[in-house]
């Protein structure tokens, strides 16, 4: 018999597509999406819609909510565009990746007018990543204008 606190229930998250229960996958079992081990996924098939677990974590907590096709896509090309920026953060200032990233993204989420993500795109939605892409689209298009205007030198 257990004597102390109490041990939490493992969290299970729920599709917000379809609504149904995800179920935790193993690498190898049948219906896991990856071919190589990526770690335990939480699924839901009905949708095929799936997330990661943060890893080392024992009650495998979800990395954020499921996505499906659609939003697996728009936070991939997302990443795509937030690149550049990154880069420039970590020249500029000469901080990690993780922290250029985590900036980016806060900067994102206030520009939507989100509430903290801290420093995730695991809470944005497909419509969401498409408007930070072209936030930062845009903002990209007037440091180029800024910088080819004559006379500024810095």
């Amino acid at each position: 018999m257990r004597v102390g606190r109490p041990i939490p229930a493992p969290p299970q998250p729920v599709c917000d597509f379809c609504g149904a229960k995800a179920v935790l996958m193993q690498p190898g079992e049948s219906a896991y999406p990856y071919r190589d081990d990526h770690g335990p996924l939480w699924v839901c098939t009905p949708c095929e819609a799936w997330i990661g677990t943060y890893p080392r974590s024992k009650r495998h907590v979800p990395l954020g909510r499921l996505a499906n096709a659609e939003l697996r896509q728009a936070k991939s090309e997302l990443h795509q565009a937030l690149e550049p920026l990154v880069a420039a953060k970590m020249r500029r200032d000469g901080c990690r990746a993780f922290e250029a990233r985590a900036k980016g993204i806060r900067w994102l989420a206030a520009q939507l007018g989100l509430a903290d993500t801290s420093g995730s795109i695991h809470a944005f939605d497909a419509a969401q990543c498409r408007q930070a892409i072209g936030l930062i689209g845009a903002f990209l298009a007037q440091r180029r204008g800024a910088a080819g205007e004559p006379g500024d030198e810095s």
